[in-house]
């Protein structure tokens, strides 16, 4: 058995990190650290045999997961079309390009172009890093006979028993998740973690470890969450992690329910009839003005003894000029 982790990265020229049938965000984020931590330095892929699901969005480099194993061998088929009305195959080059032709048997048509699918097969890796599951089974591939020539290490919170003829090098151990223990790994054959790499792992430990709620985590947990941010780790939740909707045209009220009261068959920004009863359109930006016009023939300005100062005099409440 090898002594480290890190002994068995460093002899390895071609890796395939696995990831188990339906993996949780957890496994996810601990598999794509792994990646992007020895991607540009060794020869690398990822690989799960299911899909993504959305929820894994939240995580850097999910678009480098791959549902195939291998990319060694191209597999060409012919899919919906009856193998035995093929009569030969043979191929040719013409001007340095490859052709392959098909030829079918007499009295049958050859394959419709929209029944060709290409795939590939073949696992190049020499060694093969799974992460996450909880028995063999879940990675179907250990079943098949493409992981025969690789050396292959199972990282996870649980030990898997090795099917019948395989040997696993087990470096799984009891923890908070998966990703509290590949950041350990991480900084044993890194030193550090990048900012992207740090985002991974943290989300991976928040989402394992039931927000740092299981029985698992302890001083270790809280310690690498530390280092995790303070090398630019973020985490986002999944409630937080909407895709942004459209602005709706025109402006937006949301009053708290009450807050304007609606009249009985009328909005609550209705006015009033009785307010409107009568009314008159003013200009806003205009003062209120004295609608009140004089009589025909009748002067506008006061008579010139209004406009003499007056003395109270205290007789009966008149005054004098």
């Amino acid at each position: 058995m090898e002594k480290s982790f890190k002994s068995v990265i460093d002899a390895s020229r071609n890796i395939l990190v696995l990831l188990p049938r339906d993996p949780n965000f957890d496994q996810v984020a601990a598999a794509l650290s792994l990646y992007l931590a020895i991607e540009g330095k060794k020869d690398i892929a990822i690989s799960c045999p299911s899909q993504m699901r959305v929820e894994f969005n939240r995580l850097v480099g999910v678009d480098k997961i791959g549902e195939e194993i291998g990319s060694k061998n191209m597999v060409v088929k012919f899919v919906g079309y009856p193998a035995e009305q093929i009569e030969r195959v043979s191929y040719d080059i013409e001007n340095q390009e490859f052709r392959l032709t098909v030829i079918p048997k007499p009295q049958h048509e050859a394959p419709q172009k929209n029944q060709v699918e290409l795939a590939y097969s073949g696992v190049s890796a020499d060694t093969t890093v799974l992460v996450g599951g909880e028995r063999a089974d879940q990675f179907p591939a250990l079943n098949g006979g493409e992981l025969n020539e690789t050396k292959i290490v199972h990282i996870g919170i649980n030990d898997i028993t090795a099917p019948e003829g395989r040997n696993i090098i087990s470096l799984a151990r009891p923890s908070s998740s998966v990703s509290e223990l590949m950041a350990d790994y991480i900084k044993e054959i890194e030193g550090g973690f990048h900012p992207d790499i740090a985002t991974n792992l943290l989300s991976g430990i928040h989402e394992g470890s039931d927000n740092f709620n299981k029985k698992e985590v302890n001083a270790n947990t809280f310690k690498l969450a530390g280092e995790l941010m303070a090398a630019g780790g973020k985490y986002t939740r999944k409630e937080e992690f909407k895709p942004r909707l459209p602005a709706q045209a025109g402006p937006q009220f949301n009053f708290p329910q009450g807050m304007i009261p609606a009249m009985q068959g009328m909005g609550p920004m209705s006015v009033p009839p009785r307010a409107m009863k009568g009314a008159k359109k003013q200009d806003d930006a205009s003062p209120e003005r004295d609608t009140h016009e004089a009589p025909e023939g009748e002067s506008v300005n006061p008579p010139t003894s209004w406009l003499k100062p007056k003395i109270y005099s205290g007789n009966k409440g008149t005054s004098v000029s």
